[in-house]
């Protein structure tokens, strides 16, 4: 299966779930993003170590590395495998030098080690097919055609409005909450679009 090298672009506060945050990962070379929403503590644990802040005492995430290393064990790369109802696996890669292992991991727990061990992530192509969302960079904020209001993207009930609009509309949404870097949500309304294409 053909592999997709990801970066991390962005990690920021949710704005429909309280106390989780989205983290986006983007294509190296394209210009997919793979948005995924994670914990509080997860989110920590990755923005520590990318703006390199050193905490008083070591976080769980720092105990790994430290136990890999004196182990001389490496993670030499991060592996996104699968999605099942809007759920991302992840394994981690590892070697002792000798013989590679494969480690199941939650992604966030995955990502965390991959940007202390920097080392590369990746996720197969089928996921950024079925979970990845395009980044038109000509479309501009006042360009997009339609629009969410504060209260339709903070809203419950937004999801359940998405049946209600045409896939025309729906594609228009998207396409406005990635200019608006809205990426949670973006990923909602792809979800809804690809329920219609297996109906």
């Amino acid at each position: 299966m053909n592999k997709v090298r990801l970066e991390i672009v962005g990690l920021s506060y949710s704005q429909t779930q309280s106390g989780a945050y989205a983290l986006v990962l983007g294509e190296s070379e394209g210009t997919r993003r793979l948005p995924i929403i994670i914990g509080g503590f997860e989110a920590q644990a990755i923005a520590i170590e990318l703006e390199k802040m050193t905490p008083s005492r070591p976080l769980t995430h720092d105990l790994f590395k430290t136990f890999f290393e004196t182990f001389e064990i490496e993670i030499t790369e991060i592996l996104i495998y699968k999605l099942v109802e809007g759920i991302f696996y992840a394994k981690l890669i590892c070697t002792d030098g000798t013989k590679e292992v494969e480690i199941d991991a939650r992604t966030s727990d995955a990502i965390a080690l991959a940007v202390r061990f920097n080392c590369p992530i990746y996720a197969y192509e089928f996921i950024l097919k079925s979970a990845g969302v395009v980044l038109d960079d000509l479309m501009s904020k006042s360009e997009s055609p339609l629009s969410l209001s504060e209260e339709e993207v903070e809203s419950p009930s937004a999801e359940t409005g998405y049946k209600a609009k045409s896939t025309e509309e729906l594609k228009n949404l998207l396409n406005s909450a990635i200019a608006d870097e809205q990426y949670e949500l973006a990923s909602k309304i792809r979800d809804e679009l690809n329920n219609r294409k297996v109906s």
